[in-house]
């Protein structure tokens, strides 16, 4: 009987090296693992995996690339939508697992997988996102999650890769990061509990910059394309230049609090300079490029997609009737925002843009108006309040 062809989402860590083993030495599959570069790794790491890979003795491994994919197909949409999940956090595994999932999901379809394999424990939000998009794009690979069905412990798993002739570290890292081009989560002790912040030694890039530092950010049409005047041919490059500049003070670091989609709470660190930066500059220009009403529902749909999205929910059509709306909106969201960077946070000093509705031409707040008269105004707020005193008059309601 010939064996049955898996495709394993593979990361190099202990989790999917030891899945990689315990498929093909216990099981007896014919395993295939596929690394899904989202811009978090460097040339360097993503060798050492493949070698890792490799020396495991699977029948074969692959790494895919969609950085650019994954930029034009959500990040933009991240941007667009101003999205920080619960006001603070933005999404930065959740967004990269469901784009990940996508990529194995297609790249086992291709291979005529019977099954496919990933190796998320029972207790948080990756398993669901697996799971829903391998269901969804290949619906006829059974899905096989080895931690989760056996409830396997860390210390088994480093037994049983060491009895294969795997020397894992046994001793536990203290933080456990998540690196990716959309930023880095963070956990350790201090996230396992509702109270405590995370050292300074936890967070990858450290906080070496002491001086204040003036930023130029230029946006077109919702998108970053200047950092201090410099042009980048894509995004994505703009994005790793800025990270480089703004890690080292410290900046986009929190602990965010979220409710997981299995139901329980939970809290992760993370440092994200680049998509704090951009997501905060590129809000204050739409606040001088678009009417409070298509601010008013971007701020509506953008918490449903960012919800939808961190749910693993990407492939409802709802996602992309709302990105339409997003695209649509940043027809005038062009300019300059102008930061001025500090250790540990930032000041958003202003912006420049021939779209600012911000205009002297129509008056100016508080101090002069030019294109309505003192009788205007009357009419303006008598009408406005008509509601209020029919309500007040015929309901003998008093304030």
């Amino acid at each position: 009987m010939s064996k049955e062809k898996v495709v394993l989402a593979y990361s190099g860590g202990l989790d999917t090296t030891f899945c990689a083993l315990f498929l093909s030495k216990e099981l007896g599959h014919e395993v295939h693992a596929v690394m899904v570069d989202t811009g978090g790794y460097t040339a360097e790491e993503l060798e050492a995996i493949k070698n890792k890979a490799l020396s495991l003795g699977i029948a074969s491994y692959k790494c895919i690339h969609i950085t650019d994919e994954f930029y034009d197909k959500c990040i933009k949409y991240l941007i667009m939508g101003n999205v920080l999940k619960n006001n603070t956090y933005p999404l930065s595994v959740s967004a990269e697992r469901v784009f990940q999932a996508i990529a194995i999901a297609q790249y086992a379809k291709e291979m005529q997988a019977d099954a496919i394999a990933h190796g998320s424990t029972g207790a948080g939000n990756d398993q669901v996102r697996f799971d829903l998009v391998f269901n969804t794009i290949a619906p006829n690979a059974r899905i096989i999650t080895p931690i989760r069905d056996f409830k396997f412990a860390r210390e088994y798993e480093i037994d049983f890769l060491k009895k294969h002739g795997v020397d894992f570290e046994a001793k536990k890292v203290t933080y456990s990061l998540n690196v990716g081009i959309w930023g880095t989560s963070v956990g350790g002790k201090e996230t396992l509990s509702s109270h405590g912040q995370l050292p300074e030694e936890a967070y990858p890039t450290p906080c070496t910059a002491t001086q204040p530092l003036d930023v130029e950010l230029t946006f077109e049409k919702g998108e970053l394309k200047a950092i201090d005047g410099k042009a980048y041919a894509n995004p994505v490059e703009a994005i790793h230049a800025l990270n480089a500049i703004a890690g080292p003070y410290g900046i986009g670091r929190d602990i965010h609090v979220g409710d997981t989609i299995i139901g329980i709470k939970g809290r992760v660190g993370f440092e994200a300079a680049a998509p704090y930066l951009i997501i905060k500059a590129h809000h204050l220009l739409e606040k001088h490029t678009l009417t409070k009403w298509q601010q008013f529902i971007k701020t509506q749909l953008a918490d449903w997609y960012g919800t939808l999205l961190h749910e693993g929910q990407y492939l409802d059509p709802t996602l992309r009737n709302i990105e339409a709306f997003f695209e649509s909106s940043q027809k005038y969201v062009s300019g300059k925002v102008f930061i001025t960077l500090h250790p540990h946070y930032f000041q958003l000093n202003g912006i420049e843009s021939e779209h600012d509705l911000m205009s002297s031409k129509f008056g100016a707040y508080g101090e002069e108006n030019k294109s309505w008269s003192g009788d205007d105004v009357r009419g303006f707020a008598k009408i406005l309040g008509n509601q209020l005193s029919i309500f007040q008059k015929v309901n003998g309601v008093e304030f």
